[in-house]
């Protein structure tokens, strides 16, 4: 056989993994669009795509993946390093020799009367210095196509290689789709991630969670680097000023929102920009300057369909309409479009379901799964940053985290140092609601939202927050935002969405030192009247309530931190634990 790559490493990667699953073929990727035209074609042939409505949605395509696969599956997520105490608290462990043992014996001639396809990828920019290459093995043209939208897909990524080039080895196989055998496999200490048994995009579409945060947060700790759980947006100011933010939300926090937020009407008309540079993942190193950079490893957005209309995000909206490959939405078989709840209202009369079904507004079952998906190539959104392609990345002014609290934390607050922001966001959190628990105000802690993809142990990976801190001479400063704020009614009491960029001014004003704040026992709050209200039917008085810091509040709010830290053990760095101490002596005064 004649190989695109003379690189021994990924020639016998592919050699061994074709042995061990036996497939009719193999087809390596070139990421030509001849190739991914053919491979289209073929997946709707075997029914594994179905082709859209090319005059409404050119490009776009539909897939449905199995009833028993439609999400991440974290209790079959597993970090597989030689000592338990490595993977944490916060990570399902499994012996490596134990681990591989098994895969290979699930995916063992499971590849039998299929094709495997070699994807070769870059996170990041080709030859950036920011940038990590894989290969992806995999029995799926739909694999094959997300990749191709998600990561940059070419043959020039073995010219990165060469001869003896080190990459991310990435083996998936669909196997039977059986839940009771899926497992997502991380080998840190071997650069390798094994998926069997799922068909499910968060699954097997490996560049993405299980290389760009698990295994890249493992290797950034090693490397003096981060790979973090955030989104980078950068605001252009009427004098042509850029200023750029990451920020950290566990789900359903409006993340994506953020990202492609369009600010109100007089920021606008004064010319102010928001553009997006990512929304899901950056990775951050300490620049000649001293301060951090930041890239968006991606080439896409795999997003959640259900909720995003052109009300909540026409950024994103808009990055659908062509290119796109829609998984477990509704068709709508009156123009062969895609439907889902909250795109349009009134729902369609009539729809083919997720599921395949007929469906009407009277069926009483949701016509899209609630984590139905899109994935949508960068390109086609409208506020794409032009710093989207710098092999530099951002400089970041500022860090944010954010969790959905009803009460306790006030709508913004800046750290007052780098190690205080570290401690801010390790005790970052959600309230659970009671339509998902049977209890309100429980909290679920997502510390800087990395709980379910720091491939290590996470009072390590404080620590290497620390370190990161002393490594910077001239860090960004670190925030803390929660547009979730109820009234007694259960209600907003923030209107959030192109509001938020009123926050997002004030803490930038601040990056500048060009406004004050208040000291709380919490850190710095905003002053009510430095909060831009501009053309919003707003009362300060709401605004002062949102921002207030209740003391009492936050005494137990400190106890309860002290008992989620507990876990981390002695790996929980020094810095942290006087943070909680500070914490607790300023809610004692």
């Amino acid at each position: 056989m004649a190989y695109p790559t003379k690189n021994k490493k990924v020639i016998a990667f592919v050699e061994e993994s074709a042995k061990l699953t036996c497939p009719d073929q193999i087809v390596w990727i070139d990421g030509s669009e001849k190739q991914l035209k053919k491979l289209r074609k073929q997946a709707c042939k075997t029914g594994e795509m179905l082709k859209l409505n090319q005059k409404k949605l050119p490009g776009c395509y539909y897939h449905r993946t199995a009833e028993n696969d439609v999400a991440r599956v974290e209790a079959r997520t597993f970090i597989c390093c030689k000592e338990k105490e490595n993977a944490g608290p916060t990570n399902y462990w499994m012996d490596p020799q134990e681990a591989y043992k098994m895969c290979y014996e699930i995916a063992r001639g499971k590849m039998k009367g299929r094709t495997m396809y070699v994807i070769p990828y870059s996170m990041g920019i080709v030859g950036s210095p920011f940038s990590k290459i894989g290969i992806e093995l995999t029995d799926s043209i739909y694999v094959v196509l997300n990749m191709a939208i998600m990561t940059r897909v070419g043959t020039d990524c073995y010219d990165v290689l060469g001869e003896d080039g080190d990459f991310i080895k990435g083996l998936h196989c669909k196997c039977d789709v059986d839940p009771e055998k899926r497992y997502i496999m991380h080998f840190p200490e071997d650069d390798t991630i094994i998926s069997v048994n799922s068909a499910y995009g968060g699954n097997v579409l490996l560049g993405k969670k299980c290389f760009a945060l698990r295994i890249a947060s493992f290797l950034g700790k090693n490397e003096g680097w981060m790979a973090e759980h955030m989104l980078i947006l950068g605001v252009t100011y009427p004098d042509g000023t850029k200023k750029y933010i990451a920020a950290a939300f566990p789900s359903a926090c409006g993340k994506t929102n953020l990202a492609m937020l369009i600010p109100p009407k007089h920021y606008l008309e004064q010319g102010y920009k928001v553009e997006c540079v990512g929304d899901d993942i950056a990775w951050i190193r300490v620049g000649k300057d001293g301060r951090l950079w930041a890239v968006n490893p991606e080439n896409g957005f795999f997003g959640v369909a259900p909720g995003t209309n052109e009300k909540s995000n026409p950024n994103a909206l808009a990055a659908t309409k062509k290119n796109t490959i829609f998984t477990n939405v509704a068709i709508n078989p009156a123009d062969n479009t895609v439907w889902w709840e909250g795109l349009t209202k009134p729902a369609p009369e009539h729809l083919i379901d997720w599921l395949g079904k007929e469906w009407t507004p009277e069926s009483g079952v949701k016509a899209a799964h609630p984590n139905s998906r899109f994935t949508a190539p960068a390109v086609n959104c409208p506020c794409l940053s032009e710093a989207f392609n710098s092999k530099e990345g951002v400089p970041l002014d500022a860090i944010v985290f954010g969790g959905r609290r009803a009460t306790t934390t006030p709508l913004v607050y800046q750290s007052r140092d780098w190690n205080h922001g570290v401690f801010v966001g390790s005790i970052m959190s959600s309230e659970t609601t009671a339509a998902a628990t049977g209890a309100t105000g429980v909290l679920r802690h997502d510390p800087m939202a990395m709980k379910p993809f720091c491939g290590y142990h996470m009072g390590d990976y404080f620590a290497h927050w620390v370190e990161m801190g002393k490594k910077a001479s001239n860090p960004p400063k670190i925030f803390n935002v929660n547009w979730f704020r109820q009234d007694q009614n259960g209600e907003f009491m923030w209107p959030g969405f192109g509001d938020n960029m009123r926050v997002l001014d004030w803490i930038l004003k601040r990056c500048s030192d060009s406004v004050d704040a208040q000291e709380t026992a919490i850190g710095y709050v905003p002053y009510a009247k430095d909060i831009d209200l501009e053309g919003l039917d707003y009362s300060r008085d709401t605004l002062e309530s949102i921002l207030y810091v209740d003391k009492a509040r936050w005494s137990s709010e400190a106890d309860e931190i002290a008992e989620f830290y507990k876990q981390f053990g002695d790996k929980l760095p020094a810095e942290l634990s006087e943070n909680l101490k500070t914490l607790k002596a300023n809610c004692a005064k």
